[in-house]
């Protein structure tokens, strides 16, 4: 059964504290960020406190901007963990183990060998989250697209995971 989005945002919501703060308690604060992160029409902090304070919440975004630097994260952390469980109850692939992959331009190196005819040195690697290390590296010299490197790719994904790649390791 598919719960309402609504629902899982009050179920999460209803045990964080109402009272551990006296200005922007921890219910209320990650109320803000839940608003600032998934309504669209919101472009700046300012545009959601604007919001914020016509409909009734009397919030300053130096209080907020505060609270941001002071605040533990245990709340966040609660609520992807609560999130995370409940995503893989319903949907086991989603607890696979997640590799995201990405490719960068080293740029200092790209200088360094430009006198030598290499005008690019890329560097592509991967990091397993569940394990918290960095997969082998790839040292390309020279101009590539990313989709190339498709082969050596399938190898650095661990079993049972899930590569994680940007637009850039699309090809047709």
């Amino acid at each position: 059964m598919i719960r309402s989005f609504p629902n899982i945002v009050k179920q999460i919501l209803k045990y964080l504290p109402r009272n551990d703060y006296p200005v922007l308690h921890s219910c209320l604060f990650c109320q803000i960020w839940l608003t600032f992160i998934l309504d669209k029409s919101l472009t700046s902090m300012r545009d959601l406190f604007y919001l914020l304070n016509r409909s009734g919440i009397n919030v300053h975004i130096s209080t907020f901007s505060k609270a941001c630097k002071q605040r533990c994260d245990q709340h966040f952390r609660r609520i992807y963990t609560q999130l995370r469980q409940q995503l893989v109850r319903n949907n086991p692939t989603a607890g696979k183990m997640l590799f995201p992959i990405d490719a960068t331009i080293v740029s200092l190196t790209s200088k360094l060998f430009w006198a030598q005819g290499q005008h690019q040195v890329k560097l592509l690697n991967g990091v397993n989250l569940s394990q918290g290390y960095v997969s082998e590296c790839l040292i390309h010299f020279g101009q590539g697209h990313d989709a190339k490197f498709t082969d050596y790719i399938a190898g650095m994904i661990p079993e049972d995971g899930i590569g994680i790649m940007d637009r850039g390791f699309v090809f047709r």
